[in-house]
């Protein structure tokens, strides 16, 4: 277990940013969590102590949005996220974080800035086969990563103008099943060892806390004041990502 407290300074909000994001906001939210946790421990050990944690956050977050999903979307989108995680599993000796964060982060700005000026959804965008699996396939990928699958997601679902209760729902099923899978490969990569198990164990109750603050202010905010907020996090955290890829070239 890390007894450091200049880690515990930097991973309770980490954790609780995570929770805030799948009880309400997204998990474009949640990106910040790694790189924060980054600036004390290494990318990868970051993502093993976080991916336990979110597996409960999801147990949470799935009672708060039980039924409020779009199962049309899942049916597309879940298939094609295994795929991802498979080839996140693959290529995880080859492909650094930097490289990861580098894509989503100028993903993520691009998005943001599109959907501010609002130049291609004036009209509502329906279920996509071929748009669903090619942005859950990098879903699974990067969420295998740095646990940064929102932006992909949120590219694909946001154009279709989902109420934010059924757009969280959709994802909290989404990354729920994902994460669970991902617990496999991470533990046949060494990432879940016992001191990760037990950093983890000791961070785990702020799981609900974060989670229940996060579907408290959903229930409070309207659907443009959602995205708008959304919108705002996904900029911010993209620009923070392409910023730590760059550093580290």
């Amino acid at each position: 277990m890390i007894t450091d407290l200049l880690f515990y300074l930097f991973a309770v909000p980490a954790v609780l940013i995570f929770g805030v994001a799948k009880g309400g906001f997204g998990n474009a939210m949640g990106v910040v969590s790694v790189p924060l946790m980054a600036m004390v421990v290494s990318p990868i050990q970051a993502a093993g102590i976080l991916l336990p944690i979110l597996c409960v956050m999801d147990v949470f977050a799935v009672r708060k949005f039980w039924g409020k999903w779009d199962s049309n979307n899942l049916k597309i989108m879940l298939p094609a996220a295994l795929v991802g995680v498979l080839l996140g599993s693959l290529t995880f000796s080859y492909l650094t974080e930097s490289h990861v964060r580098l894509i989503i982060g100028v993903l993520a700005v691009a998005f943001a800035i599109n959907f501010w000026f609002k130049s291609q959804w004036s009209v509502k965008q329906q279920p996509n086969t071929i748009k669903g699996a090619f942005w859950s396939t990098i879903a699974g990928f990067t969420s295998f990563g740095i646990h940064s699958g929102g932006p992909p997601v949120n590219f694909y679902l946001i154009p279709q103008k989902l109420s934010p209760t059924v757009f969280m729902g959709t994802c909290t099923i989404f990354f729920g099943i994902t994460n669970l899978v991902k617990l496999v490969p991470y533990f046949l990569l060494g990432q879940l060892d016992s001191e990760n198990l037990l950093t983890s164990l000791v961070l785990l109750p702020l799981a609900p806390i974060g989670v229940s603050i996060g579907y408290y202010l959903h229930k409070r905010t309207s659907p443009n004041s959602f995205y708008q907020i959304f919108n705002f996090f996904l900029f911010i955290t993209g620009c923070k990502l392409i910023f730590d890829a760059m550093a580290a070239f």
